[in-house]
């Protein structure tokens, strides 16, 4: 069994700090310093966690994170992530219009329209990402290369080969003189 883990012997300073956040009215800083306080008194992270209302990984983080950067762990970070890099860089979203550009047909599919799902599974095939790749992550990569997209429509066709000859002369029939 691993020994419990309790925070280092708290400064002055940083004590003053720590009871100040105890008054803030920001939630995230009285978690943190009940937390903090909590384990200075040397309270097992169980017994804190169930005192403060999470759970006891909570507990472990908050006390990493106030080894590693101090008092400074009381204010709330950023939830971005730190990479925004897009799946899709530049030059495989060159490659991703090319292939918009192209029959689905080429490429060994079915059908001779792009869907979304179909663009993810070609691209897929064709090594512009390891894996599936989602409609929203397509639509970011389209919308960045300055076009758009729109659902692909399923247009209806008849197996008579004379069906665009019946079809122009039933809508000349069909045409009534103005009056």
């Amino acid at each position: 069994m691993k020994a419990p883990l309790y925070i280092r012997e708290v400064t002055e300073t940083e004590r003053s700090a720590l009871e100040s956040g105890l008054r803030s009215a920001d939630g995230f800083k009285v978690r943190r310093s009940q937390i903090i306080l909590a384990s200075a008194r040397q309270e097992k992270a169980s017994k804190i966690a169930a005192m403060v209302g999470c759970t006891a990984q909570t507990v472990r983080n908050v006390i990493h994170d106030f080894e590693e950067r101090g008092v400074a762990c009381l204010e709330a970070g950023s939830n971005q992530p730190h990479n925004v890099e897009p799946i899709l860089t530049a030059s495989k979203r060159e490659r991703l219009q090319e292939i918009m550009h192209q029959s689905p047909r080429l490429y060994g599919k079915a059908q001779s329209t792009w869907t979304l799902k179909l663009l993810a599974e070609v691209c897929q095939e064709q090594g512009l990402s390891e894996t599936v790749l989602s409609a929203p992550t397509l639509l970011d990569a389209v919308v960045r290369l300055g076009s758009s997209w729109k659902r692909a429509k399923q247009w209806i066709v008849s197996p008579d080969p004379l069906y665009t000859l019946k079809k122009t002369a039933c809508a000349r029939d069909s045409v009534r003189p103005k009056r």
